[in-house]
């Protein structure tokens, strides 16, 4: 197995939920820190969401290691962003025996 190659500066955020004064709440996104990864595109797929084609690219992000309750451990929900492009990490597993690295498969949709 090849060492990943940390290329690319990511954004990693997570979903806040805040008040919104009417009694309800909207989500907003806060700034949990910057990873270098290693992006590769898998698989894309279109779809007619509210009768418009919306693009779907998965993507495999590889990142350091992190210990398990690090905030630097990237979670299914959380995302990642790279200036105006964000990906929706959907799964987390170990790269490596020894927890080097993290994979990430994440989703990026844009609207066509």
């Amino acid at each position: 197995m090849s060492l990943p190659v940390l290329s690319r500066r990511l954004v990693l955020e997570a979903p806040v939920r805040l008040p919104d004064g009417a009694g309800g709440a909207i989500e907003s996104w806060s700034t949990l820190g910057a990873l270098w990864a290693d992006l590769r595109p898998r698989t894309g797929r279109e779809r007619a969401e509210a009768g418009e084609p919306v693009s779907t690219m998965s993507y495999r992000i590889v990142v350091r290691g992190a210990p398990v309750g690090s905030v630097q451990r990237p979670k299914p929900e959380q995302r990642f962003r790279d200036g105006a492009r964000l990906y929706l990490i959907r799964a987390v597993a170990e790269h490596d025996p020894a927890g080097r690295y993290l994979v990430c498969f994440a989703d990026e949709e844009v609207a066509a």
